[in-house]
């Protein structure tokens, strides 16, 4: 199956720039056989120990509403933005998404992240990035934030050279075995397709130390957001980036330090579903479609932003 733009006249964007479309980040075909991913090496944590018997120092209190934000640094933002494709791969290079790596980057550094981007990376350099991150030692860092931007099918993200399942991107982060990590939000941003439907959308007429320990879940405190729902398209302009990532870093830029990170999400949710709609009038089938993203929301405290006294530098 092509992808929207990918034939034919280009759209003109509202000023009457050709070149100007909407994209799906999708494929025509899946590529999931011989999936090549294996870990590294062994952990060279300097806190090995305590992370073998899954220990780790709790950041907050039992009953606590709030995560703590208010530590050194905010933490480390990884974005693995992919842009083109090995010809094997047969897939369409993504215009825009350049746009949506540079937006983000400076979003984050708003809030305070330490940005680490990577481009185009193969399986291997992504597990490669992954487990050293993992491996980093945390405890002075408010929470981790991880951005993938490419193409995808429901159940896969395709890097450089293969195809992957999206849980290599969390599944290192997890409390027993990122100990500096645990009782901290990790955040996952996932802008990719999720299958091949096309949402038309329904026209909607006016009408802490002495604290007793305590132990949580591994795969507690992870909010995993997706530019849409499974099974579905994911749009991407070629010109100012995809949906998703447009309505994030607005609502960051706006909202970052005045509401909670549910909060955040749904009006970013509000925005994508309203204020978009697919502009690929060569094509009937593709043209004036809609998207809702989905959150998978697993944090167990209250996530609000408050503003560091020192803005963390680009690394």
């Amino acid at each position: 199956m092509s992808e929207p733009g990918a034939s034919g006249v280009p759209a003109l964007s509202e000023n009457g720039a050709a070149g100007d479309h909407d994209e799906a980040d999708v494929l025509g075909s899946s590529f999931w056989k011989g999936w090549p991913c294996k870990w590294m090496k062994k952990n060279i944590l300097r806190y090995k120990d305590k992370k073998e018997k899954k220990e780790a120092v709790m950041p907050v209190p039992k009953h606590a509403l709030f995560y703590k934000m208010d530590h050194k640094n905010r933490g480390v933002a990884v974005i693995l933005n992919h842009e083109n494709f090995m010809t094997n791969m047969k897939l369409k290079s993504r215009a825009g998404t350049n746009v949506d790596s540079e937006q983000l980057e400076k979003s984050l550094r708003r809030l305070g992240f330490q940005i680490e981007s990577h481009y185009d990376l193969t399986v291997e350099k992504i597990n490669k990035v992954i487990e050293r991150v993992s491996e980093l030692d945390h405890s002075d860092n408010d929470c981790f934030l991880l951005a993938c931007l490419s193409h995808g099918e429901q159940g896969i993200l395709y890097a450089n050279d293969a195809p992957y399942k999206p849980d290599t991107l969390w599944s290192r982060f997890t409390a027993d075995k990122c100990p500096t990590l645990a009782g901290k939000p990790k955040l996952f941003f996932i802008q990719a397709c999720q299958g091949d439907q096309l949402d038309a959308g329904v026209l909607l007429r006016s009408q802490v130390d002495s604290s007793p320990s305590y132990k949580i879940p591994a795969h507690a405190d992870f909010l995993i957001a997706y530019s849409t729902i499974p099974g579905f398209y994911s749009w991407r302009n070629t010109m100012r980036g995809s949906w998703f990532m447009q309505a994030l870093c607005e609502e960051i830029n706006e909202h970052g330090y005045t509401v909670d990170m549910l909060t955040l999400l749904t009006f970013v949710n509000r925005k994508v579903a309203v204020d978009f709609e697919s502009n690929v009038p060569d094509n009937s089938v593709m043209h004036a479609q809609k998207q809702i993203p989905c959150i998978t929301y697993m944090l167990t405290r209250v996530l609000k932003f408050s503003e560091k006294t020192e803005t963390n530098e680009v690394y």
